[in-house]
Parts: structure tokens; sequence; C-alpha cells
């Protein structure tokens, strides 16, 4: 599935170029990007009580960092193919830092989720170092050196998740502990100005900003509709508004790309068949790896004696609960090549999303004890470790060496806009379940959390399905034909 050079783009491996040379500090951003990412998921109970925030306003603690990855990893994708990856890595890690300190030290809530927004192209870092890698080095090479970039993004996020609830019990202060990924961020500044290589930039084309203009309001507008369905907003105008907008701004975005000869997503990919299910697998993706969490996390910090639900858990005993969920997805990432090889990356993604489906089954039959949590998330993690590392191998090599970054981040993009709307939806099936407790606070059902949940086992299974739907490929160097 691999594409060939456009013309004016230099395609191939550079001289003397290797695998170790090449990923060199990406796998470092990678680490502080699982930090960042998987680093507040144990800390959201807390980070909300220090704001003042009810579980609604809660949610928008990660929907705001998911909806700004929707519009930030297309527009760095493609400023990556045409002015270089290795520039937009740059303004993407400036960016970064600047949203982790501010969450750190905001006084406000809306200055935190201001940067929780600057923090979107977190999502965009994996997209352009794999263009990186995928333009100085050949198949099988960039093969491994994606594996160790979302080895890295892995195992950074079993630090985060294992290291940031200790850290804010030990320090006594949640924000004072968020001040860890954003030193590792400031860090990654300068650094990447030591010893990335750049890649060829596309020659002959023009940035398609009606494109990103007409997606950045279609995809805001609908999840808009779709956080203000979360807050109680029903069936009315409120909801219905911004829901059709949005789609008809998204209807009119497609009819553009499709008419432009440089389309800032090339829109036809997602119905080729050699890479298009591999997309819907992708926001399938998205919503088990997204959209779990904060509900994950919520049930886990309930109150049993409140809800007749959860353990009460602090942010320290959450990190340990997810800790071995995340080790399995570092074993699955690191099995997930070898096992390609032998299977083949369709067999393999199939594989995945079913391990998935089965663990969500699992959780939503049993939940009433630690031990059986903790045993259906490591089936959990082992699926999704396999699946992470295996999708950006599959999209990229089925897209032109010339457009290898808006491919990798377009499936980006399907993975994080698949999770804000189904973290907007979970949160509304969460929020309509709330009943009284005896201490009058408002507090989902269980049945809810069930709801999530088999919802999740659903979209791991139609992952599964769409990846056994992919086009069988022929030649040597693909590995997707099985």
């Amino acid at each position: 599935m691999t594409g060939t050079a456009a013309p004016g783009r230099t395609a191939g491996i550079a001289p003397g170029a290797s695998v170790t040379a090449v990923v060199g500090l990406l796998v470092l951003f990678e680490a502080m990007s699982g930090i960042t990412q998987m680093g507040i998921t144990p800390l959201l109970p807390e980070l909300a009580a220090a704001y003042g925030l009810d579980g609604s306003a809660a949610n928008w603690i990660g929907a705001v960092q998911l909806l700004a990855a929707t519009v930030c990893v297309p527009l760095f994708g493609r400023l990556g193919d045409l002015y270089g990856h290795r520039r937009m890595l740059r303004v993407a890690l400036v960016c970064v830092a600047a949203g982790s300190l501010l969450v750190a030290l905001a006084p406000t809530p809306a200055l935190l989720w201001t940067g929780r927004a600057l923090q979107g192209p977190l999502a965009a870092l994996l997209p352009l170092e794999i263009a990186l890698v995928r333009d100085r080095l050949s198949v099988p090479d960039a093969r491994r050196a994606i594996a160790r970039l979302v080895g890295a993004l892995t195992v950074g996020g079993l630090l985060g998740a294992a290291l940031m609830g200790a850290a804010a019990d030990a320090l006594g202060d949640v924000r004072t502990a968020l001040l860890i990924p954003a030193g590792l961020a400031a860090v990654c500044v300068p650094l990447s100005f030591v010893a990335v290589p750049e890649s060829a930039a596309a020659g002959g084309e023009r940035m398609d900003w009606a494109g990103f203009a007409l997606l950045a309001l279609g995809a805001s507008t609908l999840l808009a509709g779709v956080f203000a369905l979360e807050r109680g907003g029903g069936a009315g105008p409120l909801v219905a508004g911004p829901l059709l907008l949005g789609s008809a701004l998204l209807a009119v975005w497609v009819r553009v790309e499709l008419r432009r000869p440089d389309p800032l997503v090339d829109v036809r990919s997602l119905a080729d068949r050699r890479a298009g299910p591999f997309y819907l697998a992708a926001a399938g993706f998205g919503v088990v790896y997204f959209a779990a969490q904060a509900p994950e996390t919520t049930f886990l910090a309930a109150d049993p004696h409140e809800t007749g639900y959860g353990f009460g858990m602090s942010s320290a005993q959450i990190s340990l609960v997810l800790l071995p969920a995340i080790v399995a997805a570092v074993v699955g990432s690191a099995v997930a090549v070898p096992l390609a090889h032998r299977i083949g990356y369709r067999s393999a993604l199939a594989c995945a999303f079913g391990l998935v489906a089965v663990s969500f089954l699992a959780l939503a039959a049993r939940h009433g004890a630690v031990g059986e949590i903790v045993a259906a998330k490591v089936v959990t993690g082992l699926g999704l470790g396999i699946a992470l590392s295996a999708m950006p191998t599959v999209i990229v090599e089925a897209a032109d060496r010339s457009r290898s970054g808006v491919a990798t981040a377009l499936y980006n993009n399907v993975k994080t806009f698949g999770g804000a709307v189904a973290g907007g939806l979970m949160a509304a099936v969460l929020a309509t379940s709330s009943h009284n407790t005896p201490t009058s606070n408002a507090a989902p059902g269980e049945g809810a959390y069930v709801a999530v949940w088999l919802l999740c086992a659903g979209c791991a299974a139609a992952g599964a399905g769409a990846a056994l739907l992919a086009r069988r490929t022929e030649g040597a160097d693909s590995g997707v034909s099985r």
C-alpha cells in the first residue's frame, strides 16, 4: 500500500539514514505526549473539585482538548506536507508547552479550558513524526520507527497514569502536580532544534484555507450541539440548531474538498476500501480510547455510600487501578509488529478490536469489585496497544508520500473527533440518568455506566468488522493483505 512520490518531492531513504538517527528525539516528544494526555485522567475528580465544577462542566476539561485537536490535526498535517513537518512539529510543541503551563497555573475555569485548547496540537505530534520517518526511511524501517514512537506514547501514558495521581497526593495540590507535564513540554521545545531532521516539502501545492475554515466551523458547531445535549438541552433549538448547522457545514466542506485539486483532506480516501474502513475503525478507537476515560474515572471515584456504586478512590488509587491496563497497552504495542508480520495488519487489527469489545462486555456485566475492573481493563489495554501501533502503519502506507502528513493527520482527526462526539453523548447519558443521592448531590445511575460500556463494546465490534472489510492488497511490503 505504499504510495508513490509526487512530483517536486524527494522520496525515499535519506543517505546514511537509520531508524535510530531518524527517530532520535521524537521518542522523547511522544513520551511527553503520553504523560500529558494520560496523566490528567486520574486527576479529573480532584481538578473539578479544585475549580468547583459540576460533572457536566468538568467534562469540558477533556472535551475542549479533543475539540481543539479535531481542528489542529489536519491543519498541522497539511502545513507540514507543504512547508516541512519539523517546522510544524516545533510550532505544535510551543503551543503544547504554553497550554500545559496555563492549565497548571489557571486561576479560573475559563483559563483552564483555554489552556486545554492550546494543548490541542498534542494530537498532531504523532502524525508529524510519522511523516518525518516515512519521508526518510524504507518501509520496513519506517514500520519499526512507528512502533517505537507508539511505544513511547504508551510508556508515557503508563508513567502519567501511574505517577500523576501519586504526585498530586504527595504535593497536596492537583495544580502543582500539573507543573510536571508543563515542565516536560517546555524542555521539548529547545530540544526540537537540536537533531530532528526535516522532511522534503511538497512543491506546486497550496494550503486549502477555505477547507480548513469550513472544517473548523462545522466540527465546532456540531460538537457545540452535542455538549448542549449534555447540559440538558433535550431536543430544543440549542441542541437541534447547532447539530443541523454543523452537519450542513460539514456537507458543504465535503463538496468543496471533492472539487479542489489540492484539498486539506483527501475525503475520497474515506470511500477507498484500501484505507476507508481503517478510518472507520479509527473513529471506534477514539470512542474507547478517549471518551471512556472520564466515565471510568468518575465511577471509580464515586462514593458507594452515596451512589450505591463505585469505590470512593483518590487520584493515587485511581492511578494504581489504571496501571495494569497501561502496562498491558505497552505489551500490546510491543507485540503488534511481530503479530502483524505473522497474521497481517488487517487481521491483527480485527483481533485487537475483538479483545476490546469482549473486555467492555465483561465490564458491563461485572464491575462490583476492583479485581473485576482491573481484569477487564487489562484486556482492554492489550487490544488498544495493538490497535494503536498497527493503525497508523496501515493508513500511512495507503497514502502518497507527498500527503503522508495529512493522511496520518486524518487518522488522528477521525480518532479525536469520534472521541469528542462520543464523549459528549456519554456525558449526556450520565447527566440524563442523574438522581439525587442521600446527600442531595446529583449522581448518574449505575445503569448509565453500563450503557456507556455497552456503547464502547459496540464501537469496538464495529471497528473489528471495519478492519475485515478493508480491501486485501497485493505485494510483499504491504503487510495488510491478510
